[in-house]
């Protein structure tokens, strides 16, 4: 069958006229619906063409904001643990954290799964807004319970940041700039600089001193941070509802049989970045004829109606090769998702302790140190953004190294005799985490196809919050005085490190579909 310009568009030869593309899909051809996969080429083309521009930039920096929130909110809880337990000396502390990967849990599943169903734009907007609430009224708690039920509500907000952002994200991008997704993880290192350096002055002196009477008005430290948190997540918010205009990714709407509005973006795109496009509706259309997905009104119902099962996520299981993907992704992320918090709910122990040891357990040396091992958080993001670009290394091979190293170090961590050492091991376990990271956020979205990405970055996520929510229970029941979890930690990583090993697609040099 001919088509526009004479090309073939018959189902069998539907990629033969994607030849010449400027991309390469990232998942093998025949991974997925062959009339899907050509739209999508064209739409690839079409960003690719257009190019790396102002809207692009605009939209790296607003997304940032959400790989800032993923880590910035995590890390104030954890800075805020020790001044809510001297103040309302609650039986089982770790249920702070519980309650915090609860929420974390639910907004996971809520807000990846329905992006692809209700679509990104209002996810994109609600999700810093819900955190900004919640962890501006969290300032006012008066006990322990309701700073706990906050910190499950603005998990939820927290939660749908990196499953609804990344898949934005990837998805305007050409496929050359593809990278850009690994180095917006600089947005997630500096998250922990800048709470660090937040709570120095705020939590270092207005909190109440360990084994002391603890009143409110000598420990509203954590009050302070919480309203300073809570506020920049509102102008984080501001700015995205009030100062950009996010725009529905052309290939979800593809996807969704609206290619008039997919042109219709592209278009705009490129009118933003002082370019035109050539696309036309005609471009996408000549494959309608080989069945794709119709625009009547039975197949608006049809379409209305597949909301309510689990299309998407079967979509990711559809052929062997893409089910191993999304299992071992799955699995990577579970073991990560235990391993990280585990680390990070026996960490504050071990610093105080061995500090204390060592004689140089002041305020000024545990924040001095604090700070310097969220520093290398920043080269940490770059340096995996480089990596991936590697050949012979490419996105599998700097998963799989820096996360088995991420193990090694943290095993080492555990050999420090003085407190130089374990600074030292700490700063090298960030560092590697957060090319690990980096990776991890960049990959994940590139192997799942654009119609169902939010629900594979969902069950991916929520794999990650399922496996973290066991951290605060074992630190509930277990000795909170050894070093043992640091081992399980770094056994966890060295696991996943393994299986990176294994994962089917290389997504290197390659667009995502």
């Amino acid at each position: 069958m001919e088509g526009k310009e004479g090309k073939d568009v018959s189902v069998d030869g539907i990629h033969n006229d994607v030849v010449d593309d400027l991309t390469v899909s990232a998942l093998p051809e025949g991974t997925l619906d062959p009339v899907y996969t050509a739209k999508a080429h064209v739409l690839n083309n079409a960003i690719q063409e257009i190019g790396m521009g102002k809207y692009q930039w605009q939209l790296f920096c607003v997304v940032g904001f959400g790989w800032a929130s993923d880590n910035l909110w995590p890390v104030v809880t954890s800075l805020i643990f020790t001044p809510i337990t001297n103040e309302f000396s609650p039986q089982k502390p770790p249920l702070l954290s519980l309650s915090q990967n609860i929420g974390l849990l639910f907004g996971a599943m809520f807000w990846g799964f329905g992006c692809d169903v209700f679509g990104r734009r209002w996810a994109f907007n609600l999700t810093i807004g819900i955190t900004a609430v919640f962890g501006l009224i969290a300032a006012g708690s008066p006990n322990f319970a309701a700073i706990g039920v906050f910190a499950a509500l603005w998990s939820v907000g927290v939660g749908g940041n990196l499953p609804v952002d990344s898949a934005i994200f990837l998805e305007f991008l050409p496929g050359t700039h593809q990278y850009l997704l690994t180095v917006l993880s600089v947005w997630w290192a500096f998250a922990q600089l800048l709470a660090t350096l937040i709570a120095w002055p705020l939590l270092g002196y207005h909190t109440c001193q360990e084994n002391a009477v603890c009143t409110r008005s000598a420990n509203m430290g954590w009050r302070y941070f919480m309203i300073a948190m809570g506020g920049i997540a509102m102008v984080m918010f501001a700015i995205r509802f009030l100062c950009f205009t996010i725009f529905e990714s052309p290939k979800y709407l593809m996807g969704r049989g609206r290619d008039a509005d997919a042109v219709r973006v592209v278009h705009e795109v490129a009118r933003r970045n002082g370019k035109t496009s050539p696309l036309t509706l005609a471009d996408l259309q000549v494959y309608d004829q080989q069945g794709h997905v119709q625009t009547d009104t039975s197949a608006a119902l049809h379409r209305k109606l597949e909301k309510l099962n689990f299309t998407h996520v079967r979509a990711l299981f559809a052929s062997p090769k893409l089910a191993w993907s999304t299992s071992l992704i799955m699995l990577i992320w579970a073991f990560i998702g235990l391993g990280f918090p585990l680390y990070n709910a026996f960490l504050p122990y071990i610093q105080a302790t061995r500090g204390a040891k060592f004689g140089d357990g002041s305020t000024y040396i545990t924040y001095r140190d604090s700070l310097i091992i969220a520093v290398l958080g920043i080269p940490g993001a770059m340096f995996g953004g480089v990596l991936v670009e590697l050949p012979y290394c490419g996105r599998k091979g700097a998963l799989a190294g820096s996360t088995a190293l991420t193990g090694v170090f943290l095993f080492a961590s555990t050999t420090a005799l003085t407190s130089n050492a374990l600074l030292g091991w700490n700063c090298a376990y960030n560092f590697m985490s957060n090319v690990m990271y980096a990776v991890l956020y960049g990959y994940t979205p590139e192997v799942f196809p654009t119609k169902d990405r939010g629900s594979g970055n969902a069950l991916a996520a929520t794999a990650n919050r399922i496996f973290g929510i066991m951290a605060p229970i074992v630190a509930i029941y277990a000795n909170l005085e050894t070093a043992a979890p640091v081992y399980v930690s770094g056994a966890l990583f060295l696991a996943a490190g393994l299986l990176a090993v294994l994962l089917p697609f290389e997504s290197r040099g390659k667009a995502s579909m």
